[in-house]
């Protein structure tokens, strides 16, 4: 079950919308349904995972393993470091213990969570080292605003980099006025964490008679609003069944110029630049 795709910088096609696993492996009574959620994904061709060594402390990466586990082939598969483990040694070791609990020998794209501390020069020496043991396959980094991003492509490797993993919504457009510009010029996508609030917008009536228009929920609605965007993927998160299948569902969603005109009026793009948000 084929997902539309895009291309990383380095050529790479990577699904536009993924699955997200914030909040999973938090509590061990979950774990089964977080699991089967992931690999009903998997099935209907999410084949994206996106995770961190910040989940649950790790929680959520020993989720991800258990759901991937035969199946490592199928999955393009994300995790972070934090900031505060991005030093070149503590990069290195912070991947290892990854590596460890999602059960593989490598990951494909290897994040910077959030600027910390440690000189990007650091980090990006241990993601070369990285990716020359064959631990991972690329890297990329996430919550960088405008002037870290041009910070970080004058280090040394900069131009490395493959994604910038940043909070974007309907309600959350301030990338839009100079971050996702520059960065569709430089061909690196956004990957839209929390694409839907975590499900703070899906009562709001402009959504809703837009989803109604179409026999949609809001959430694909919300969905489809970034995915109609080039170079955007969007990792929503979901452990119910019936979540995931609306999620994957928004990737045959098409909104008309009315849609957008409505949805522009309710949420209305930025007039000049914005601090970056974060959760």
């Amino acid at each position: 079950m084929t997902i539309p795709t895009t291309r990383l910088p380095s050529g790479t096609a990577v699904p536009v919308l993924g699955q997200g696993t914030w909040y999973m492996g938090e509590d061990s009574r979950d774990r089964a349904r977080e699991v089967a959620a992931l690999r009903l994904g998997l099935d209907l061709g999410m084949t994206l995972i996106d995770t961190a060594e910040m989940y649950a402390d790790g929680g959520a990466e020993e989720v991800v393993g258990e759901a991937i586990a035969g199946r490592r082939d199928e999955v393009f598969l994300v995790s972070k470091v934090l900031p505060m483990n991005a030093s070149r040694r503590g990069t290195i070791a912070a991947c290892e213990r990854s590596l460890k609990r999602l059960r593989t020998d490598r990951i494909d794209l290897y994040l910077l969570h959030w600027r910390g501390s440690h000189d990007f020069s650091e980090t990006i020496a241990a993601f070369d080292t990285l990716m020359r043991d064959g631990k991972i396959g690329q890297w990329g980094v996430s919550n960088l605003d405008l002037q870290d991003m041009e910070e970080l492509v004058g280090a040394p490797g900069g131009k490395g980099v493959q994604t910038n993993q940043l909070l974007y919504n309907l309600t959350r457009r301030g990338i839009e006025h100079d971050l996702q510009p520059w960065c569709r010029g430089r061909g690196i996508p956004i990957m839209a964490y929390s694409p839907i609030e975590q499900g703070r917008m899906l009562r709001h009536p402009e959504l809703c008679r837009v989803a109604d228009r179409h026999g949609a929920t809001p959430a694909q609605v919300g969905l489809a609003w970034l995915l109609r965007q080039d170079g955007v993927i969007a990792i929503p998160k979901a452990s119910d069944p019936a979540h995931v299948r609306d999620n994957r569902a928004a990737t045959d969603l098409r909104l008309d110029e009315q849609d957008l005109a409505d949805l522009d009026r309710s949420f209305p793009p930025p007039r000049g630049p914005r601090p970056l948000e974060m959760l």
